[in-house]
């Protein structure tokens, strides 16, 4: 969708376009019931990963309605996937870290002001259960206050909130650059990987480099589950050791070497001259090979426990899952009717459960034509509206209802792939039609997933007259 500046999009006047990024379109909004100025972030689903781009927009709409603003922008409004996706939040007016990039090296106090600005916003942020995991010069906004203000949700796992990324896409998700080891791992529950990311600007911003460079693939980001970069000081002699202590201290490899909290961080720096300078603050080169050695092995599987496994998340995470599949393009409305009656009664059955709804469509084929690229979205959009139009159909709290779309070439190993990874508790299927279920030559998709799922399965049939 392009917006022109005139236009009006539900009472939202269009001002100008402020910013046209690779998954979305700013623009300066105005509409006279807005208590603050305000911009519209209409995301680009034509771009890059459909499926994670619809799951980043949901995320967003839901980390941004549990909050009160600072250090977050204020949401003020949201269109549906079903119509017009779009959020309206707080204009956020200060400097993007990421304009003063092109300044580096930076002046120590100014680094420290940095610092200690969006260390103090990171620890409000994890003190309301939400972890940013996108954190990079381009998501942070310096308010001429010196508060720092932190935006681009699309990434975050709010520890109350289900993570329906972690639940969908089964790859790293991140900027390459500033992704934490355990990010690379899969693991998306750790607060300190926000931390991680913090210690990487600086030491961008302290040494115009980046410590692991910008990797194009997964291999180049597992490197640094087992390689430490070189240290500042390598590259700025003059660098105090107190903020070479800092810096890596934040980019340990393991979490628990780093800070604990922002506000921890936030005291070093502001008071260096306090501070116990330990082997970092000195270091001038990198590890010894026993050392590199070592974190080798724990880079090509030999994880540690708390860096090993599916992202594991707690709150909302630790709720049983009744995951119930849906064929939405099938046109039986007598099964259809007979698997939201059994969701319901699942549902009553276990109050404390929650329940997602899940359908299987095949990857987009690859993108040769302009048309290409505007069909795939528009097709993962169709379905996903489709299976929440399904389940508002049955009779259950819309707080304990998600919906997912996943892609894969074989539905069954698709469904039976999200089985595994999200440790579902009980999966409904609808039985398979009775021409099928009594052939001895197909083994339909419904009895593939039954004879394989690690869980208590449930089959929807029909009643029989």
């Amino acid at each position: 969708m392009a917006l022109a500046a005139g236009d009006e999009l539900d009472g939202y006047r269009i001002l100008s376009r402020r910013h046209a990024g690779g998954m979305a379109v700013i623009y300066d909004v105005a509409r006279d019931d807005l208590p603050a100025p305000a911009v519209m972030k209409v995301p680009r689903f034509g771009q890059g990963d459909t499926g994670a781009t619809i799951v980043g927009f949901e995320v967003e709409q839901m980390v941004l309605a549990t909050g009160d603003g600072d250090p977050l922008p204020r949401l003020f409004g949201q269109g549906d996937l079903a119509a017009t996706p779009y959020l309206v939040m707080e204009r956020i007016e200060g400097t993007v870290i990421a304009d003063l990039v092109d300044q580096a090296p930076l002046p120590f106090d100014a680094l420290r002001r940095i610092g200690i600005a969006v260390a103090e916003a990171l620890d409000s942020l994890h003190r309301r259960d939400i972890i940013h995991l996108d954190i990079k010069p381009s998501n942070i906004i310096l308010r001429p206050d010196g508060r720092a203000s932190l935006i681009d949700l699309g990434l975050a796992h709010h520890r109350r909130l289900p993570d329906l990324l972690a639940e969908e896409i089964r790859r790293p998700v991140g900027s390459a650059p500033y992704i934490s080891p355990e990010q690379v791992l899969g693991v998306r529950n750790e607060s300190r990987s926000d931390l991680f990311a913090l210690g990487v600007m600086l030491y961008e911003l302290a040494t115009g480099k980046l410590p692991y460079g910008a990797p194009s693939g997964l291999s180049g980001m597992r490197r640094r589950l087992h390689v430490q970069p070189l240290p500042p000081r390598a590259h700025r002699p003059d660098l105090p050791p107190a903020l070479q202590e800092v810096i890596l201290r934040c980019l340990e490899i393991e979490p628990a070497k780093r800070y604990a909290t922002g506000h921890d961080l936030a005291a070093d720096l502001q008071h260096p001259e306090s501070m116990q300078l330990g082997e970092r603050a000195h270091r001038s080169g990198q590890d010894g090979v026993l050392q590199r050695l070592r974190r080798w092995f724990v880079g090509v599987g030999l994880e540690p426990a708390h860096m090993q496994g599916a992202p594991v998340s707690s709150g909302a995470g630790q709720v049983p899952i009744v995951l119930v599949s849906v064929a939405v393009n099938h046109t039986n409305a007598q099964a259809h009717a007979a698997l939201r009656r059994e969701a319901e009664r699942l549902a009553r059955g276990r109050p404390e459960a929650r329940l997602a709804f899940i359908t299987v469509v095949r990857p987009p084929p690859a993108m040769g034509t302009a048309e290409d690229s505007h069909s795939a979205p528009r097709e993962h959009l169709r379905v996903l509206v489709a299976l929440r139009n399904w389940a508002a159909e049955v009779d259950v709290e819309a707080a304990r209802v998600t919906c997912h779309v996943v892609e894969g070439a074989d539905p069954a190993e698709a469904v039976l792939d999200y089985v595994r990874s999200n440790h579902v508790d009980t999966l409904l299927l609808g039985a398979p039609p009775a021409s099928l279920a009594d052939s001895r030559l197909l083994q339909p998709v419904a009895v593939r997933i039954a004879l394989q799922a690690p869980c208590t399965v449930v089959i929807a049939r029909v009643p029989q007259a």
